[in-house]
C-alpha cells in the first residue's frame, strides 16, 4: 500500500484549485498506460490496453509485411482487447422491493450472513438512494444517468411518448456493459431484466435493448417487472425463451439463476483465467410474488420474527439501527402512519395470524437470495480471485413494495385490477399455500412500512426515504483496508456506474458506435472507500427525485419534498390532474436524517431556492411533462407490432409471444375463429391462450368438447363449452364477446367507468350456438405479467389446473386462427359527459 499512501498524500495537495483523489490518481496511472501494447506487437497473444474514449476502438494498424506470396510476407495479427493491468473483476448485486430495515447488515430482523459478511470486511452505505421504482432505478444503475435522461421516468410497462418516459435508451449514453464489454471485460447479467421497452420483448425483436444488445455478452433471466419463480416467464438464455421448469416440479428461479452464474464463472475462469468479467447479478426477490422454497418458510417461520406485529418490529429495528451506527444517535423514528394503517393492537386474531404468514413467506424469500447470493460469492472465493473483486451489493431498488394493499393478497394481478382480496378468504383458501406456486403473493402494507424504518412511505413515493433510501454494501478486500467501515455522504444510484470505471482505471467514452456520448451524470465514489476521507462531505450535491408526479430535490444537505397525493397501493384510484402545483415540505437533513419534521414554514427562502433549482433540473434532465396517472400509463397505446392493428392471424402453433407484444381484448369487444382439423379419436388441447393461473383466457378442447375460459385473477372463472366432442375433421369454432362498456378512452378524463365491465360471450360450433351467457366485470387493466399469447399449447400455467397441465398442445391441426378487435369509441356525447364529471368533482371539493 505504499503507492497508494504516496497517492493519497499527493491527493491532498491542491493544484490551480483541484482537489484530486487517490483513486484519480490510481485511475490516471493506469490510464497513461492507454493504447500500451503488451506482449510482442503482431503476435497471436499480443494484447492493448485502449485510451477507451472512442469504442469500438479503432482497429490496429497492420505491421506487417505483404508481398505476393506468403513466403516472403510478415504476418501481423490485431492485438486483443484488455483492461489496465490489475483491473477487478466486478459483482454488481441488485436487490428488489427492499427497504431500508429488512436486512439484518442494517438493522432489519431478516437473517443475511452474506450481506452481514460483506459489510464486515468493506464499507457499509447508508446514504444512497434509488428512484423509488423498479426501471428508473436499474436503469440510472446501468447507465450512470437519471432516469429520465435514459427515458425512464416510469416502468417499462407504463411507457408514453415523452423523451423521459419512453424506456428507450438513448443511443448516446451507453451501458456500463457495454463500456466494460469493449475495454476487455467479459460480461453476464443474471435475473431481473426491466429496462427493455415492454413493446420490444418478442421474438421478432429488435433486440438492440435486450441485455445482449446493450453490451452484455450473456443473459440468464426475465423482461419485465417481476415473474414466478416457480415457472418463470418469459425466461430467457440470451434472446432464446427456454422452459427449463416443465417437468421439474422443485426448480426455483433463485437456485437456478445461481447454478447458472456459479457455472458461468468456472467457464470463464478456466478458459480465460486473465480476463476479468462483470457480473450483474438482479434477482427477482424480494418483489412479488414471493416465492422462496418451503425449507426457508419453515426455518423463518420457526424463528418467530413477527408474532409481536408490525408496530414492535419498527421499534426493534430502530433500536438496532442506532447500535450498528446505520442511522445517526439523534434520529428519529418517524410517526405510525394511523390514518392510513391499522395498529398491530387493533388487529383481530385471524388478521394477525394470516399477516405473520405473510411476512414469514417474504422474510424467506429474502434469507434464500441471500444465501444463493452467497453461493456465487463463494465461486467468486474458489476461484481465488476475491481478493481483486469489486463487490458492491444495492439492497433494493427502491422502498419496499406496499402493492399488496391493506391485507396483502394470494395474488398481485388482483391488486393492480382493484380487487382485494379478505383475510378470511386468505385464511380459509391460501394459508397453507402461501408463497407455493399456487399463489402469487404480497404481503400487507403494515409490514411494507415497517421494513422501511426508520422512515416515512414505501416504494413509489419519491420524495420521502421509504420510497428510496437503499442499504449499499462494497468490498474490495486489495483495496478497502477500512473493514467494517460507515460511510454516510449522499450518493445515488447514478453514481455506481463512474464508480466502477474510476475504480478500474477507465474513462468514459465520448464517442459509442460513432455516436457521442452525453456525460454520466452521477458521481464516483471511489474517494469514499479510503479510511482517511470517511468523512469527507458529498460529491453529490444536488439530486432531483421524481415518479409519477410526486417529486423532491435534494442540495446540499436540504430536501423539498411535495407531499404524497396517492398512496401507494391505491392503483385505480383518482389522481392528481395538476401535479406541478402540489404542496411542498422542506427538510433540514443535517438535524433530521428521518425527515421527522417539515421545517418549511420556518425557512420559506429554502424552500423557494430548492423548488426553483427542481424546475431547472426537470428541463434539464427531461421530467417534463409531470404525470400523476398509473392505470391510464398502463393501458395508454405503445408502438409495438401489435400497434394500430385489429386484425391478427396465425397459421399454425406459435408460442411465447409476451404481454407488451400481443393484441389486448380488455374493455373491448372481439372476436376469435378457429379452422381446426379434428383427428381420428378425438381432440384435445390448446387452440389460444393469454394469461396463467392467476389471470387470462383460454380457447381449448376438452375431451373433444370445445371450451372458451375466463380466468378472472383467480377468484372467478367464467366458462362457456359445447355439450359434445368434436367429430373427426374440420370444423370451425368461434366465441364473441360484445362489451358493454365505453373502453379505455374514459381513462384520459380521469374515469374509470369504462374499464372493468361486462359483456355477452357467445360460442359457436360450425355456425350453431352451444353456449351464451354474460359476464357482469371483465379484467379491467392487466393481465398475468409474466405469461405469454400461446397458439397450439401452454406455457407458463393454465388457465384452469383443473381442466389440463401444461403444455396441453393441440392433438390436431390448427389451420388458422383469427382475432378481430372492436374497440369501443367514445362519441363528443360521451365526451361531454366525462368533463362535466370532471367538473362536478372539482366542485365538491
Amino acid at each position: 500500500m505504499d503507492l497508494h499512501r504516496a497517492a493519497q498524500r499527493a491527493a491532498q495537495k491542491i493544484t490551480l484549485g483541484i482537489v484530486v483523489s487517490v483513486a484519480t490518481l490510481l485511475s490516471f496511472g493506469a490510464i497513461s498506460k492507454a493504447q500500451e501494447t503488451i506482449g510482442t506487437p503482431g503476435a497471436p497473444d499480443a494484447r492493448r490496453v485502449i485510451q477507451g474514449l472512442q469504442i469500438p476502438a479503432p482497429p490496429d494498424q497492420f505491421g506487417g509485411r505483404i508481398e505476393r506470396n506468403a513466403a516472403q510476407s510478415t504476418p501481423f495479427w490485431p492485438a486483443q482487447i484488455s483492461p489496465p493491468k490489475g483491473a477487478p473483476n466486478v459483482l454488481l448485486i441488485l436487490l428488489d422491493d427492499a427497504g431500508y430495515g429488512t436486512n439484518s447488515a442494517f438493522g432489519g430482523v431478516i437473517p443475511t450472513p452474506t450481506l452481514d459478511a460483506l459489510a464486515a470486511g468493506g464499507l457499509r452505505y447508508t446514504n444512497l438512494h434509488s428512484t423509488a421504482l423498479c426501471s428508473p432505478t436499474r436503469a440510472a444503475l446501468l447507465t450512470g444517468r437519471n432516469h429520465h435522461s435514459v427515458g425512464f421516468g416510469v416502468v417499462a410497462e407504463q411507457a408514453t411518448g415523452y423523451p423521459g418516459y419512453n424506456s428507450l435508451i438513448p443511443k448516446d449514453k451507453a451501458t456500463i456493459a457495454r463500456i466494460l464489454t469493449d475495454n476487455g471485460y467479459t460480461t453476464g447479467m443474471w435475473g431481473k431484466n426491466h429496462n427493455t421497452p415492454a413493446f420490444q420483448v418478442s421474438q421478432a425483436g429488435p433486440f438492440n435493448q435486450w441485455p445482449t444488445g446493450m453490451g452484455f455478452d450473456y443473459f440468464y433471466g426475465f423482461n419485465g417487472g417481476d415473474t414466478s419463480q416457480w415457472q418463470p416467464g418469459p425466461l430467457f438464455r440470451n434472446t432464446t425463451p427456454i422452459y427449463p421448469y416443465v417437468g421439474h416440479p422443485e426448480y426455483n428461479l433463485v437456485t437456478a439463476m445461481s447454478d447458472d452464474a456459479i457455472e458461468w464463472i468456472n467457464r470463464v475462469n478456466t478458459l480465460a483465467p486473465d480476463q476479468p468479467y462483470f457480473i450483474y447479478y438482479a434477482p427477482g426477490a424480494v418483489h412479488a410474488p414471493h416465492h422462496p422454497t418451503e425449507e426457508w418458510v419453515d426455518k423463518i417461520s420457526s424463528m418467530h420474527l413477527f408474532d409481536d406485529g408490525w408496530n414492535k418490529l419498527r421499534e426493534t429495528i430502530f433500536a438496532n439501527q442506532k447500535r450498528l451506527g446505520v442511522i445517526p444517535q439523534n434520529a428519529e423514528l418517524t410517526p405510525w402512519p394511523a390514518d392510513l394503517i391499522k395498529k398491530w393492537d387493533d388487529l383481530s386474531t385471524d388478521e394477525k395470524k394470516m399477516f405473520i404468514r405473510q411476512a414469514d413467506v417474504y422474510a424467506a424469500y429474502l434469507a434464500y437470495a441471500d444465501h444463493e447470493i452467497g453461493r456465487v460469492i463463494q465461486a467468486v472465493k474458489d476461484s481465488g480471485e476475491y481478493d481483486n473483486t469489486l463487490i458492491i451489493f444495492v439492497t433494493g431498488d427502491n422502498g419496499t413494495s406496499a402493492e399488496g394493499g391493506p391485507d396483502g393478497t394470494p395474488n398481485e394481478i388482483a391488486v393492480f385490477n382493484g380487487v382485494q382480496v379478505p383475510v378470511a378468504d386468505q385464511l380459509k383458501n391460501f394459508y397453507e399455500i402461501w408463497g407455493t406456486d399456487k399463489t402469487y403473493p404480497h404481503m400487507s402494507i403494515g409490514w411494507s412500512w415497517a421494513f422501511d424504518t426508520p422512515f416515512k412511505w414505501t416504494k413509489q413515493i419519491a420524495g420521502y426515504f421509504g420510497g428510496t433510501k437503499q442499504g449499499t454494501v462494497v468490498s474490495w478486500p486489495k483495496v478497502i483496508s477500512d473493514t467494517g467501515g460507515i460511510r454516510n455522504q449522499f450518493a445515488h444510484v447514478n453514481d455506481i456506474a463512474p464508480t466502477i470505471l474510476e475504480a478500474i482505471g477507465i474513462r468514459e467514452p465520448t464517442v459509442v458506435d460513432g455516436v457521442a456520448q452525453s456525460p454520466m451524470e452521477g458521481t464516483s465514489l471511489v474517494y469514499t472507500f479510503d479510511k482517511e476521507r470517511a468523512d469527507e462531505p458529498s460529491h453529490h450535491r444536488t439530486q432531483y427525485f421524481e415518479m409519477f408526479g410526486e417529486y423532491a430535490l435534494y442540495h446540499e444537505g436540504w430536501m423539498a419534498v411535495t407531499k404524497v397525493t396517492r398512496p401507494p397501493w391505491d392503483v385505480l384510484g383518482p389522481v392528481n390532474q395538476d401535479p406541478a402545483n402540489s404542496e411542498w415540505e422542506l427538510y433540514d437533513l443535517s438535524n433530521d436524517w428521518t425527515q421527522a419534521r417539515d421545517v418549511a414554514a420556518a425557512h420559506p427562502d429554502k424552500l423557494k431556492e430548492l423548488q426553483d433549482l427542481f424546475w431547472q433540473e426537470a428541463a434539464k434532465y427531461q421530467v417534463l411533462p409531470l404525470d400523476a396517472t398509473v392505470a391510464a400509463r398502463i393501458v395508454t397505446p405503445r408502438p409495438s407490432i401489435t400497434a394500430g392493428r385489429t386484425d391478427f392471424v396465425w397459421n399454425g402453433p406459435l408460442t411465447g409471444t409476451p404481454n407488451g407484444d400481443a393484441p389486448n381484448v380488455l374493455n373491448t369487444s372481439y372476436t376469435f375463429n378457429a379452422a381446426v382439423e379434428v383427428p381420428n379419436g378425438g381432440g384435445e388441447g390448446m387452440l389460444i391462450t393469454q394469461g396463467g393461473r392467476f389471470a387470462g383466457y383460454g380457447f381449448y378442447l376438452k375431451h373433444g368438447e370445445p371450451v372458451f375460459l375466463w380466468n378472472l385473477l383467480g377468484l372467478q372463472r367464467e366458462r362457456w363449452e359445447g355439450t359434445q366432442a368434436l367429430s373427426p375433421g374440420k370444423h370451425q369454432l368461434q366465441f364473441d364477446f360484445k362489451y358493454d362498456g365505453l373502453g379505455a378512452g374514459t381513462l384520459a378524463f380521469n374515469n374509470l367507468s369504462g374499464i372493468g365491465q361486462g359483456g355477452t360471450g357467445t360460442l359457436k360450433v360450425d355456425g350453431e350456438v352451444v353456449a351464451e351467457k354474460r359476464m357482469e366485470h371483465t379484467i379491467p387493466t392487466i393481465l398475468q405479467f409474466d405469461e405469454n399469447l400461446d397458439v397450439g399449447s401452454d406455457t407458463g400455467t393454465p388457465v384452469d389446473d383443473a381442466d389440463y397441465q401444461v403444455p396441453f398442445a393441440f392433438t390436431g391441426k390448427i389451420d388458422q386462427i383469427t382475432l378481430k378487435i372492436e374497440r369501443p369509441q367514445l362519441t363528443p356525447a360521451d365526451e361531454e359527459k366525462l368533463r362535466a364529471a370532471i367538473q362536478v368533482k372539482k366542485a365538491s371539493e
